[in-house]
């Protein structure tokens, strides 16, 4: 009781979630990135197959995995890794509203997705990027900082 404590107060825990949290999205967005350009030609297909996206397909095709990779960059770097949180909790959020609309107003669903995530059913990909939101937005509103605040009397410039 008194490790977990311990490991509590000095946000180790904390930090190692967060930490396994942006390297599961980097494996993520890479996976789903270069899955997306090794079989560019089924991804821009299967885009064509949407209704909202038909319109798009060429521009999407092209833009997402490029933007995959863009947030993997952001998460690689510290200074830049709550910008690549934010960014991938924008994009998991749009997808999974993608789907849902997807799976309740389009009869035949197109599947763009590569590798393993293929094998998924519909609900199975709202529930995966439902974990990772889950996942994202708590590495975002937890606080690591090990700064301590001090409060300062502006007279006599002594702690309170």
């Amino acid at each position: 009781m008194f490790f977990i404590a311990t490991v509590m107060k000095n946000n180790t825990f904390i930090q190692i979630i967060q930490s396994l949290a942006c390297y599961l999205l980097i494996f993520l967005f890479t996976y789903t990135g270069v899955s997306k350009l090794l079989d560019h030609s089924s991804f821009e297909a299967a885009i064509l197959q949407s209704p909202i996206l038909r319109n798009y397909s060429k521009i999407i095709s092209w833009l997402l995995p490029v933007s995959e990779f863009f947030i993997v960059v952001m998460l690689l770097w510290k200074r830049y890794r709550r910008t690549g949180f934010l960014l991938s909790l924008f994009t998991l959020t749009v997808f999974t509203i993608y789907i849902g609309y997807m799976v309740l107003f389009v009869p035949s669903l197109p599947c763009s997705c590569g590798g393993v995530l293929k094998q998924l059913s519909w609900s199975g990909h709202i529930l995966f990027n439902c974990f990772f939101i889950i996942l994202i937005l708590g590495s975002l509103f937890t606080n690591t900082s090990n700064k301590i605040f001090i409060a300062i009397n502006r007279k006599s410039r002594k702690p309170v």
